[in-house]
Protein backbone atom coordinates (compact mmCIF):
# COMPACT_ATOMS: atom_id res chain seq x y z
CA UNK A 1 0.00 0.00 0.00
CA UNK A 2 1.36 3.40 -1.03
CA UNK A 3 0.20 6.59 0.69
CA UNK A 4 0.57 9.79 -1.33
CA UNK A 5 0.18 13.08 0.56
CA UNK A 6 -0.36 16.47 -1.08
CA UNK A 7 -0.67 19.91 0.43
CA UNK A 8 -3.81 21.73 -0.72
CA UNK A 9 -3.14 25.32 0.44
CA UNK A 10 -6.48 26.64 -0.85
CA UNK A 11 -8.28 24.24 1.50
CA UNK A 12 -5.72 24.59 4.34
CA UNK A 13 -5.18 20.87 4.53
CA UNK A 14 -3.04 17.95 3.51
CA UNK A 15 -4.82 15.15 1.67
CA UNK A 16 -3.77 11.51 1.59
CA UNK A 17 -4.67 9.07 -1.15
CA UNK A 18 -3.87 5.37 -1.21
CA UNK A 19 -2.46 3.56 -4.24
CA UNK A 20 -3.31 6.40 -6.62
CA UNK A 21 -7.03 6.34 -5.88
CA UNK A 22 -9.09 9.47 -6.56
CA UNK A 23 -10.86 9.20 -3.19
CA UNK A 24 -9.26 11.02 -0.26
CA UNK A 25 -8.30 8.53 2.46
CA UNK A 26 -7.42 11.11 5.10
CA UNK A 27 -6.91 14.80 5.77
CA UNK A 28 -4.88 16.96 8.15
CA UNK A 29 -6.28 20.47 8.51
CA UNK A 30 -4.06 23.39 9.48
CA UNK A 31 -3.81 27.12 10.02
CA UNK A 32 -0.62 28.68 8.69
CA UNK A 33 0.94 31.92 9.93
CA UNK A 34 4.25 33.58 9.12
CA UNK A 35 5.99 31.70 11.96
CA UNK A 36 4.10 28.47 12.52
CA UNK A 37 1.65 25.89 11.26
CA UNK A 38 -1.10 24.94 13.71
CA UNK A 39 -2.34 21.44 13.03
CA UNK A 40 -5.93 21.44 14.20
CA UNK A 41 -7.64 18.27 12.97
CA UNK A 42 -6.74 14.94 11.42
CA UNK A 43 -9.23 12.45 10.07
CA UNK A 44 -8.76 9.11 8.31
CA UNK A 45 -11.54 7.19 6.58
CA UNK A 46 -12.52 4.16 8.71
CA UNK A 47 -11.46 1.63 6.07
CA UNK A 48 -7.89 3.03 6.21
CA UNK A 49 -7.59 3.24 10.00
CA UNK A 50 -4.43 1.62 11.35
CA UNK A 51 -2.82 1.36 7.92
CA UNK A 52 -0.37 4.27 8.11
CA UNK A 53 -2.45 6.97 6.44
CA UNK A 54 -2.46 9.22 9.53
CA UNK A 55 1.26 8.75 10.05
CA UNK A 56 1.88 9.57 6.41
CA UNK A 57 -0.11 12.78 6.78
CA UNK A 58 1.82 13.85 9.88
CA UNK A 59 5.24 12.99 8.52
CA UNK A 60 4.64 14.80 5.21
CA UNK A 61 3.16 17.85 6.92
CA UNK A 62 6.04 18.08 9.40
CA UNK A 63 8.65 17.56 6.68
CA UNK A 64 7.13 20.46 4.73
CA UNK A 65 6.92 22.57 7.90
CA UNK A 66 10.62 21.98 8.56
CA UNK A 67 11.56 22.73 4.95
CA UNK A 68 9.65 26.04 5.19
CA UNK A 69 11.57 27.05 8.32
CA UNK A 70 8.37 27.14 10.38
CA UNK A 71 7.39 25.64 13.74
CA UNK A 72 4.48 23.29 14.46
CA UNK A 73 1.70 23.84 16.97
CA UNK A 74 0.04 20.48 17.52
CA UNK A 75 -3.45 21.25 18.79
CA UNK A 76 -4.74 18.09 17.14
CA UNK A 77 -4.38 15.15 19.58
CA UNK A 78 -3.26 12.82 16.78
CA UNK A 79 -0.43 15.19 15.78
CA UNK A 80 0.57 15.76 19.41
CA UNK A 81 0.69 12.03 20.14
CA UNK A 82 2.64 11.24 16.99
CA UNK A 83 5.22 13.93 17.74
CA UNK A 84 5.53 12.69 21.34
CA UNK A 85 6.49 9.25 19.97
CA UNK A 86 9.02 10.67 17.49
CA UNK A 87 11.74 12.63 19.30
CA UNK A 88 13.39 13.57 16.00
CA UNK A 89 10.44 15.91 15.33
CA UNK A 90 10.13 17.53 18.75
CA UNK A 91 12.46 20.38 17.79
CA UNK A 92 9.66 21.58 15.49
CA UNK A 93 7.25 22.22 18.35
CA UNK A 94 6.25 25.81 18.96
CA UNK A 95 6.93 26.95 22.51
CA UNK A 96 5.16 30.05 23.74
CA UNK A 97 7.58 32.80 24.67
CA UNK A 98 4.83 35.02 26.12
CA UNK A 99 4.33 36.04 29.69
CA UNK A 100 3.04 33.52 32.16
CA UNK A 101 -0.53 34.23 33.06
CA UNK A 102 -1.61 33.85 36.65
CA UNK A 103 -4.94 34.20 38.35
CA UNK A 104 -5.21 37.65 39.93
CA UNK A 105 -4.97 37.59 43.70
CA UNK A 106 -7.78 39.01 45.72
CA UNK A 107 -6.63 41.75 48.11
CA UNK A 108 -8.96 41.54 51.11
CA UNK A 109 -7.46 44.63 52.73
CA UNK A 110 -8.21 46.76 49.68
CA UNK A 111 -11.81 45.56 49.69
CA UNK A 112 -12.26 46.42 53.35
CA UNK A 113 -12.95 42.76 54.11
CA UNK A 114 -16.52 43.01 52.81
CA UNK A 115 -16.73 39.47 51.56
Amino acid sequence: MTVEVNNVPGANRYEARVDGAARVAGVAEYIRTTTLVAFVHTEVAPEYAGRGVGSGLVRSALDETRASGLLALATCPFFAGWIARHPECQDLLYQSRGARFERPRLNLHALGRRI
